[in-house]
């Protein structure tokens, strides 16, 4: 697939950082977007591309982000926010459960309304990648309120794969385990998580899962469809 043109939601940081900088590398023109306006537009001097500020949780702002870019091949819905109560659900705040599910699952959901309509009017071949995680394939005993909306994404993603199937615009979902990045200080190099997902676009590859955790991944199903309770997930 030629990328020409491309759009990335949360850029001023993380994954979202990464991705800019290998499609600039690779000549592509960007239009990147994240809440923090600051860091958005040093990032985006950096790599020559158009900064828009905008919160993901806002239907109008993700449109006004779409009208900006109505050339792009790719679309990378991105941003996410990870909340600070990570234990029991009961345990999360309300507004962390309304704030999450608006950025994390409404910031994709928003990302789709505005971006694909516009990407099958053009019928051109397009993509979009959406962010996921690993916590929206295997469940953690201390996921909160993040995991939910993670598991969240990826039926979301699945749903538009399935709707989008007999079009030009093909879909991947990413789904890494802990990434350096402003949600953890330990991880992968999100550098790495970008190229991986980057190449799953190229191969027009749906789903890109860490290998160390995909046994645990497929525990997991094995315990669902034989009715048992769920265990911890551990890497291979």
């Amino acid at each position: 697939m030629d990328i020409t043109s491309a759009v990335v939601t949360g850029a001023a940081s993380g994954i979202g950082r990464a991705l800019a900088a290998r499609l600039a590398a690779g000549g592509t023109r960007l239009v990147l977007a994240d809440v923090h306006a600051a860091a958005l537009v040093q990032v985006a001097a950096g790599l020559h591309a158009t900064a828009i500020p905008t919160d993901v949780a806002d239907p109008m702002a993700v449109q006004q982000l779409a009208a900006a870019a109505p050339d792009a091949d790719l679309v990378c819905l991105n941003a996410g926010i990870v909340g600070t109560a990570l234990g029991a659900p009961w345990e999360a705040d309300p507004r962390e459960w309304d704030t999450l599910l608006a950025v994390n699952l409404g910031g994709v959901v928003n990302g789709l309304r505005a971006f694909v309509p516009r990407l099958l009017a053009s019928g051109r071949p397009g993509h979009i990648l959406i962010t996921a995680s690993l916590a929206g394939l295997a469940t953690f005993p201390g996921g909160g309120a993040y995991a939910a909306t993670k598991h969240a994404v990826v039926a979301v993603a699945e749903q538009t794969s399935l709707a989008l199937a007999d079009t030009p615009v093909g879909v991947t979902m990413l789904c890494p385990a802990l990434v350096r990045s402003a949600m953890s200080p330990i991880g992968v190099d999100p550098a790495d998580v970008a190229d991986e997902a980057l190449h799953a676009v190229q191969e027009r590859r749906f789903a890109v899962v860490p290998t160390a955790w995909r046994a645990a991944v497929l525990q997991r199903a094995e315990n669902l469809v034989r009715g048992q309770p769920p265990t911890p997930p551990t890497p291979a």
